[in-house]
């Protein structure tokens, strides 16, 4: 798995199959996406349509909460996202939310590693109790848990318990969306001008790091460039230590464990 991939989450369905097709051609290797995200299949068209051979590619999406029976219901929804796709399997499939049946949910994913139809499964947003139950009743360790990770969240002790139990770790929203002012932030434009690169290169560079996986979203080719231009320098430890006084240790965005967002999330449904 790539540290360094790309992400479609909140990229409309009528202007993803250019955007992925750019970052294909910007030299992006791993290519995120969900269900829930509803462009699945302008990503599998762009894929189809870019010449790239299949085994260069990690592709990687996720499945919805599922009603009973939940076994059932994720083999047919793994199924759909496979069509739409326009692949024979996916490189990673994750759980996206910590809801319901999450162990009928995983059995059924488990069923879909074993057939090799996914190639590897993981789950997202999953807090360390939620992947601790998770991991200790089950047969097969998620191979990756795609959590909030950025300066102003950083998530050390849950990634110290992920190494711990043989979970990488994955960030989505590495830049906040911009919350807290990220792009400005005193600490990390200073960061930046010593090395020539700008605030989103340095988060990058500073996750990298880290050995969080990140995938990172833009819809403008100069910028999915630059967001791969962080391989030619290294953060110092000291300019480490100055960043990881950034961590305010709480979301930018909302809380899973807050009981609103689980009856919100939890009783969602796709219309597909």
């Amino acid at each position: 798995m790539p540290i360094l991939g790309f992400g479609v989450y909140q990229v409309p369905p009528e202007q993803t199959e250019k955007v992925v097709t750019d970052a294909l051609a910007a030299g992006y290797r791993s290519i995120d996406t969900a269900a829930a995200y509803g462009n699945e299949e302008a990503v599998g068209r762009a894929i189809s349509s870019s010449g790239i051979p299949r085994e260069e590619l990690f592709v990687t999406t996720k499945l919805w909460v599922q009603d009973n029976p939940a076994e059932d219901n994720t083999r047919r929804a793994f199924d759909t996202s496979l069509r739409k796709l326009g692949l024979d399997h996916v490189d990673l499939y994750l759980m996206h939310q910590p809801y319901r049946d999450v162990h009928g949910q995983w059995r059924a994913m488990q069923d879909l590693h074993r057939d090799g139809l996914a190639k590897a499964i993981g789950v997202s947003n999953f807090h360390p109790d939620r992947l601790v139950d998770l991991t200790e009743h089950n047969e097969i360790t998620p191979a990756v848990n795609q959590v909030e990770t950025h300066p102003f969240h950083q998530r050390t002790a849950d990634q110290d318990l992920m190494r711990d139990r043989g979970v990488q770790i994955e960030s989505w929203g590495p830049f906040a969306e911009g919350r807290n002012g990220l792009f400005t932030h005193p600490v990390l434009s200073e960061i930046g001008d010593t090395h020539g690169k700008s605030v989103a290169q340095v988060v990058l560079r500073w996750l990298i790091q880290r050995d969080v996986v990140v995938i990172p979203k833009s819809v403008r080719a100069d910028r999915m460039s630059e967001n791969l231009d962080v391989f030619d320098f290294t953060l110092t430890d000291d300019q480490m230590a100055r960043i990881a006084t950034l961590d305010t240790g709480t979301s930018q965005f909302f809380d899973h464990r807050d009981p609103g967002m689980t009856t919100q999330l939890g009783n969602h449904r796709l219309t597909d």
